[in-house]
């Protein structure tokens, strides 16, 4: 079943999306780019992840909520949200931004409520584009003619998700995703009687990993696929939790990966969205302050400060090694000395 049609514009439509935003709100940047935020140090181990002189650059802002950015090979660009406006962009070195898809997470006629469009992006082993849809309340894929959604996931138990928030594939195309209610429209009760953390099986079955958590939303693999992390952005639980992955596909108890508590308290705005794990198991995650990058063992080198609300991260670049930040209503990127798998490749 296909949602409403949807439309997939370049650059030159954007200009006559009036009603989307007006001419010189969203600005790209030109190389060479400005140099915006700081790195703190806090263990010499993250100079083996980010060069004594790397530099965070803002590629383009203007956004109402950055959000989910993935890098498409296929493309060689990184595609991104924006919660807020409906839209997914497109940003690639030398061009800047376009509209990719708009509207990306919300088909209908009406949303009252603040965060229509898409969240997190993906894409599953074979580079078929999949979307978190606020608006839509589900997770769906982009089809091979650009135009149409086909839904993935839309209830669990007879109950429509509230708002799924980030989505990760693994290698033999389960699809793990979070569903916190940040999206629900305005005046609507959630259907879930918990926030749920759920993975979807090969044959389209979706099961619930866990409801522990008040704010389920960012949610990664570990290289080695065994342990799926899973970030709260509750304020009173800010933490990052470590779940086993076992060999039959079930999952053992969670144990706290990182908690963010400490950082929070001491004044640092955010809390644990969005993050991505490098092929050395580190964990690059938004948090208080802008990017915290973790080692494995949960010990935390640094964070890399981007003077903004920063909600997701992700790699990309053509051998996998820049970290495009989307942060508030900005896009920033840093040069980094790990990579990371890009999804659909």
């Amino acid at each position: 079943m296909n949602s409403s049609p949807l439309r997939t514009l370049g650059f030159a439509a954007c200009l006559s999306l009036t009603s989307l935003f007006s001419a010189g709100e969203i600005q790209s940047s030109k190389s060479p780019y400005p140099v915006v935020g700081n790195i703190e140090r806090l263990d010499p181990a993250l100079d083996q992840l980010l060069a004594p002189d790397a530099k965070l650059e803002k590629l383009a802002e203007g956004f109402k909520w950055s959000e989910g950015p993935v890098w498409s090979a296929q493309k060689n660009a990184l595609l991104f949200s924006d919660t807020q406006t409906n839209i997914v962009y497109r940003w690639q070195d030398g061009e800047g931004i376009h509209i990719f898809i708009t509207p990306s997470g919300f088909t209908g006629e009406h949303f009252d409520g603040r965060e229509p469009g898409s969240n997190g992006l993906t894409f599953d082993p074979k580079g078929r584009l999949t979307l978190a849809q606020h608006g839509n309340r589900q997770v769906a894929q982009l089809n091979d003619d650009g135009h149409t959604f086909t839904p993935l996931a839309t209830h669990f138990e007879g109950h429509r998700f509230s708002s799924p928030n980030d989505l990760c594939f693994d290698h033999a195309g389960r699809l793990y995703f979070t569903d916190p209610p940040y999206g629900l429209p305005n005046h609507t009760s959630p259907e879930m009687p918990f926030n749920g953390v759920y993975c979807r099986e090969t044959d389209g079955k979706v099961v619930l990993i866990t409801k522990e958590l008040p704010r389920p939303n960012g949610i990664a693999l570990s290289p080695d696929q065994r342990t799926l992390y899973v970030g709260n952005s509750d304020g009173g639980k800010p933490v990052i939790l470590a779940i086993p992955v076992k060999d039959d596909g079930s999952f053992g108890p969670s144990k706290v990966f990182f908690d963010m508590s400490e950082l929070a308290a001491h004044g640092h705005r955010g809390a644990p969205d969005g993050f991505k794990v490098d092929k050395k198991g580190n964990v690059w995650t938004s948090g208080p302050g802008g990017i915290l990058v973790i080692d494995p063992n949960g010990k935390h080198l640094g964070t890399i400060h981007t003077g903004q609300p920063t909600a997701n991260c992700a790699f990309g670049g053509p051998d996998g090694s820049v970290l495009y930040i989307t942060a508030n209503n900005q896009l920033q990127r840093i040069q980094t000395k790990t990579t990371a798998p890009i999804p659909g490749t």
